[in-house]
């Protein structure tokens, strides 16, 4: 270049071959540019191609499923609905939801006096309902009780399994009767009366189960333990009913709810430092950023049993802990011991107290106000305590 000295000359020529390197086709001849537009192309078509199967199969799967609930969608309007544990908590919830939907209620639990209050609730609501004392640990129990509403109320179409029980504390301080008592509860119950039902169920080539597992069945909880292994098992066992008893027409439908507020927190049972686990255990109970109201909850589970649904998670953080620990099951538990970590430590004792016993200054409080008010609404305490509760709160 005339007038530019030689080294100047060298670098801006230098840069101009960079520049053309680095700015795309558009700089290149017109075979290169060619060569790339194809190629850019045949990238495109593939990737819109990928996309295109992946709406397929997406689209295909919602469409599928929603014919398949179209064909098995069950009215639960004069069909006859057993509860199991249905005197309080979760379980009156549903049968409470079962009677405005029309259904016939059949409930049953250990305590008498707490079971006629039930009753009491759910004929002032208009229901039509039997109710029988039973402990779904006692497998002949459970047998003459499932016997009992099929020769004396009528066939059973729907069998909810909820009875259950929680106990909460360090590992260290649990026993192995601990475990076993929520594997009687937890697992054995729920097989009891499946088993006793089953073969009415067949017979009539008809029925919906429904297992209320837990969150804590597919994520182990700390202070959880007998809990969370009983609810694994529950999972396992509810999804193999699944897969063998459709072919009869009987559909299991498995539910994990994260935490409710359904004023539970009363009678679960609390170990080592009993009064601390009562007051983190309510408050997480009762806040509305880690819980959902039983109402709520009672709705979608109905709602999954009607459509003959394998399987329903309940509230968005149970949704959003289970696709996370789907995708990296090791930063769970990673996250999980360090909330461990924060819990109250281990005692000395094994003995084991009630929620109710186990009241602080921070239990109740404001932060459990919406789990007390749900304990009260939903035969959580005896009737002298709920008059207590409510001559209190006004």
């Amino acid at each position: 270049m005339p007038g530019v000295p030689l080294p100047v000359q060298a670098t801006r020529e230098a840069i101009n071959i960079t520049l053309a390197r680095t700015r795309g086709p558009y700089q290149r001849n017109p075979a290169q540019n060619e060569k790339l537009a194809g190629a850019s192309l045949a990238v495109r078509i593939r990737m819109n191609r990928r996309w295109l199967e992946i709406g397929a199969v997406i689209g295909g799967y919602i469409a599928i499923r929603e014919v398949l609930r179209a064909r098995r969608a069950l009215d639960v309007r004069g069909r006859l609905v057993v509860v199991m544990g249905g005197s309080r908590g979760l379980g009156l919830v549903l049968a409470r939801e079962l009677v405005k939907r029309g259904a016939q209620v059949a409930i049953c639990a250990r305590d008498e006096a707490e079971l006629d209050r039930a009753r009491r609730d759910l004929v002032d609501k208009g229901g039509d309902v039997f109710a029988s004392v039973c402990d779904v640990t006692d497998r002949d129990a459970v047998i003459q009780f499932i016997t009992q509403v099929e020769d004396d109320v009528g066939p059973i179409d729907v069998l909810i399994n909820n009875a259950g029980i929680i106990q909460c504390g360090p590992v260290e301080n649990m026993t192995c009767g601990d475990f076993e008592e929520a594997l009687d509860v937890n697992l054995r119950g729920p097989l009891h009366a499946m088993l006793s039902v089953i073969p009415y169920m067949k017979k009539r080539g008809a029925g919906r189960i429904v297992n209320i597992a837990s969150i804590g069945g597919k994520i182990a909880v700390p202070h959880l333990a007998p809990y969370s292994t009983s609810k694994f098992a529950l999972v396992g066992l509810s999804e193999a009913m699944r897969s063998e008893l459709v072919k009869d027409g009987i559909y299991v439908t498995t539910v994990c709810p994260g935490l409710m507020r359904t004023g539970s927190p009363r009678h679960a049972w609390f170990k080592g430092q009993a009064k601390k686990e009562y007051a983190w255990f309510s408050a997480a109970d009762s806040l509305m950023l880690s819980s959902i109201s039983a109402e709520t909850a009672a709705v979608q589970i109905l709602d999954a049993m009607q459509k003959g649904d394998p399987e329903i998670t309940i509230s968005w953080q149970g949704k959003l802990a289970a696709f996370v620990n789907g995708i990296a099951p090791s930063l769970v538990q990673e996250i999980m011991s360090v909330v461990a970590r924060r819990l109250p430590g281990p005692t000395n004792s094994k003995e084991k107290v009630e929620g109710k016993d186990a009241e602080s200054a921070w239990a109740p409080s404001g932060l459990t106000r919406n789990s007390d008010d749900a304990a009260t609404a939903n035969n959580e305490r005896d009737s002298q305590a709920a008059r207590q509760a409510t001559n209190t709160e006004r």
